[in-house]
């Protein structure tokens, strides 16, 4: 029998959900290949979306049109705006989510998306023929034929677990990894090396004692992260609880280190700087006495909870022994212990902005096989993953995000620019342009873009449109509006700032720090009666929206013109166009690594370590300019 398909997606992880949705939604035969299809868009490690920089990238995946900023909100029992002291730029948002029920949300979706099909099983090797991926062999023995393949499969690629001395194969706890992908493409020609990651215990609720714990309560507002109104929260929402180690919880851990795989050789490996184990805080941090942990629920009613900030690769009975030196868990009882696992990954520079592979035509890779960590980057990258491969398919021109467009812009340009040295996380310090990112405007930014790709339907871009009318609105009527100092004043007083000596108009009173559209409205009817014209179930949105263009908006255009600036050289085009291996004007290292990367840009040769504004001014030279 002969199965054929326009794109075969290989794991069905963050990253594989995404992309076999959007490429299916956009018209081509997609083939879902998983392991096991009770696993799908696992929560490996927390159970928890979004946070710091990842929360704006689920906002521009559900911008796009993609799924999983519906799960979460779908699936969620805890939300949280993070960072809310600071300006709109840092506003981050994060959701605890129901780990359970978000795979099975995921799996609805996915079976009843037109064009997309699963077959659960697992591939061992690629078909590829002149240069060009044709399909997909698996473990069954059976021939899948396609035109292009995205290639998803997470830590699964010869993945081995670690506790304390034990090691056991396999791609997360209970489950086969994936042999035979790695060494066929290293043979071709790939360069391939090895990641680790860790994740903590989980532990029985019934054993820890709460009184002891601080609750941690989610916030109670329109926040979220789909922007179709039309999809909200509806499971129970849950409290998490913080608690600390102490001095004995170290000298405990301490003692473990000749045991832990992270510092006996066992793991040689690169690890996570930003998300370190328990072990490596207490080495790194040395003069620390505590370290925050949080217990967060993995779902609605469950006593099982992931203990964030205790990640351990070490002992069975270390991790226990550290555990009951904490008040709130002395007699702690656990599921199972914290493991560290290894897995295979690839340099990223082998890869186009599409993510489509330099050596192999139509084979694509995102996710953790790139070397990134973070369900929200998987996911970011998947989705673009799928909707290249459907365009390639379809015959349509690249997809690709400028830095300036996209947090999920930076990710990819990061990577296929600078490579990897140890797993990739997102930051907000990482994009130049977050003023330009802010996670409440990513419809603005992207939703034309998802609609014209036919990923999102008319209902979204509609609701863009109308959302962007009522913003614009708001923001001319109190642009318009003059206030009177003598029926003002007094209010500024109550609300301890300067009283007006003139009239001005309310625009430039909403400026002023402790002033809000919210706070001054019930005290100008003219106001409450333009707010009262919005549509209800998205007026504290627009109202957000509208006051951050006004009172950041001297930032905004600062940066919208050095992005346009900036703009000018990504517009120099590259391409095959020169053999800089020839070029002796240029730095040993530079010839070397415009070499390995070849940019499409004069912006991205920019960007590469090591390439000085020297080097830069002889492309120009090279190109006429």
């Amino acid at each position: 029998m002969v199965f054929d398909y326009d794109v075969i997606v290989i794991g069905a992880g963050h990253a594989g959900c995404e992309a076999a949705h959007a490429s299916a939604k956009m018209g081509v035969s997609t083939l879902l290949v998983t392991m096991d299809m009770n696993k799908i868009a696992q929560m490996s490690c927390n159970p928890a979306v979004g946070g710091i920089a990842k929360g704006q990238i689920v906002r521009e995946i559900d911008a796009l049109g993609g799924m999983m900023g519906i799960v979460t909100d779908r699936t969620a029992i805890q939300f949280r705006m993070l960072n809310r002291s600071k300006g709109p730029a840092m506003w981050s948002p994060r959701s605890q989510s129901d780990r359970m029920k978000f795979s099975a949300e995921w799996r609805r979706i996915l079976e009843n998306t037109d064009n997309l099909y699963m077959w659960q099983d697992s591939v061992v090797s690629l078909i590829i023929e002149e240069g060009e991926v044709r399909g997909v062999v698996t473990a069954l023995g059976v021939r899948f034929n396609a035109r292009k393949v995205i290639l998803t499969a997470g830590t699964f690629l010869n993945g081995l677990m670690h506790v304390g001395r034990a090691q056991v194969k396999g791609g997360r706890v209970s489950e086969p990894y994936s042999k035979g992908i790695t060494e066929q493409l290293v043979d071709y020609g790939f360069t391939a090396d090895r990641m680790k990651t860790g994740t903590p215990v989980r532990i029985d609720g019934r054993s820890v004692k709460w009184e002891l714990t601080v609750p941690q309560q989610g916030d109670d507002d329109f926040h979220k992260f789909s922007y179709l109104p039309g999809v909200r929260r509806e499971l129970k929402q849950r409290e998490c609880y913080i608690t600390y180690t102490n001095a004995s919880t170290h000298e405990i851990l301490r003692q473990g280190l000749p045991d832990s795989p992270l510092y006996n050789g066992q793991i040689q490996s690169i690890g996570p700087r930003y998300c370190p184990s328990i072990e490596t805080k207490i080495v790194t941090f040395a003069d620390k006495d505590e370290h925050q942990l949080f217990l967060e629920p993995e779902g609605e009613d469950t006593q099982e909870f992931y203990l964030n900030g205790f990640s351990s690769s070490l002992p069975l009975d270390v991790q226990v022994n550290a555990l009951s030196t904490v008040p709130a868990l002395s007699d702690v009882r656990i599921y199972r212990p914290g493991y560290a696992i290894e897995y295979d990954f690839f340099d990223p520079t082998q890869l186009l902005h599409t993510l489509e592979t330099k050596l192999v035509k139509g084979l694509y890779f995102a996710g953790q096989v790139n070397g990134t960590t973070g369900y929200e980057e998987a996911a970011g990258q998947g989705l673009m993953a799928g909707i290249n491969a459907a365009n390639a398919v379809l015959g349509r021109g690249e997809f690709v995000l400028s830095r300036d467009e996209a947090y999920i812009g930076v990710l990819i340009d990061d990577l296929v620019t600078k490579g990897v040295d140890e797993p990739y996380r997102m930051f907000t310090s990482r994009a130049e342009y977050r003023i330009l990112l802010r996670q409440d405007d990513a419809d603005m930014r992207l939703t034309p873009y998802g609609y014209n790709l036919g990923l999102a339907t008319q209902e979204r871009y509609d609701l863009m449109l109308a959302k962007r009318e009522a913003r614009d609105g708001l923001i001319e009527f109190i642009s318009g509006y003059s206030l009177k100092p003598a029926l003002i004043n007094p209010v500024l007083e109550e609300m301890g700032t300067s009283p007006l000596k003139q009239g001005i108009k309310l625009r430039e009173l909403i400026l002023r720090p402790a002033i809000t559209i919210r706070n001054i409205a019930p005290h100008i009817e003219a106001l409450q009666r333009y707010l009262s014209t919005i549509e209800e179930a998205r007026r504290e949105e627009i109202i957000e929206a509208a006051e951050i263009l006004v009172k950041y908006e001297g930032y905004i255009e600062r940066e919208r013109l050095v992005a346009e600036k900036i703009r000018r050289l990504e517009d120099l085009k590259l391409e095959d166009r020169i053999n800089y291996a020839e070029v002796k004007a240029l730095s040993t290292e530079a010839r070397q690594k415009l070499e390995k990367i070849r940019p499409a840009t004069v912006a991205q040769a920019s960007r590469i370590p090591g390439i000085s504004p020297s080097d830069i001014n002889i492309l120009l030279l090279l190109l006429g300019r």
